[in-house]
């Protein structure tokens, strides 16, 4: 059995939109960052750097594993039951990367942006602005890519897809003045939201925990 441990952000999400896709048995152990559930001993155990999501395999190799940052636990999850990313060659790397891309880079973006337009208290335009010039930076990114594949690792739909739609879906409403118009001028990030958010896995895995 999988055990998540996570809450309702787009890292959150990565992870219940990928068990929901994987159809394995797994369950939800919620962590309210909004009361700072992420500060408890006990999980602090399972994520030491007290962040979401984290998991614990009670069926690892060895006896159970726990592992903690969105991106390993999906190329670990992805590699167990050998679904969503190529076992070797070029079209395994090329998800990663990007997969990375959205770690590293749209989704420290976003995530500045969403704290500078919603948490600053004192609305800083030179923050607001900073962080819209790369978030549309990365969108053009995005869209290019898109324009060569239907999806972001290529022709398969793979953890990279998952990765990165969660944080441009939820940011489309949480910052949306300054998302969604940047999501209207791209259209192949457009059709591919739509192609993504199609699936029923993702729509669920959207709406949990």
């Amino acid at each position: 059995m999988i055990h998540l441990y996570t809450w309702g952000t787009p890292n959150g999400r990565k992870l219940t939109i990928l068990m929901e896709e994987l159809g394995v048995p797994y369950d939800i152990h919620p962590i309210d960052i909004g009361k700072d559930e992420q500060f408890a001993p006990d999980f602090l155990k399972i994520s030491p750097n007290n962040k979401i999501p984290a998991i614990v395999d009670d069926e690892a190799e060895g006896g159970p594993l726990s592992l903690f940052e969105s991106g390993a636990i999906m190329i670990y999850l992805a590699d167990k039951y050998g679904q969503f990313l190529p076992a070797s060659g070029a079209a395994r790397y090329t998800a990663i990367q990007w997969l990375m891309w959205q770690m590293g880079g749209l989704g420290p973006m976003f995530g500045q942006l969403g704290w500078w337009v919603v948490s600053d208290k004192e609305q800083t335009p030179k923050g607001v602005e900073r962080y819209a010039k790369e978030a549309e930076r990365l969108m053009g990114v995005l869209d290019k890519r898109l324009s060569e594949a239907p999806y972001v690792g290529g022709d398969d739909y793979t953890i990279a897809d998952m990765a990165i739609w969660p944080w441009i879906s939820q940011y489309r409403t949480r910052v949306k003045d300054h998302v969604e118009p940047m999501v209207q001028k791209h259209p192949h990030v457009l059709a591919w939201l739509d192609r993504v958010g199609e699936r029923p896995a993702v729509q669920k895995g959207f709406a949990l925990p």
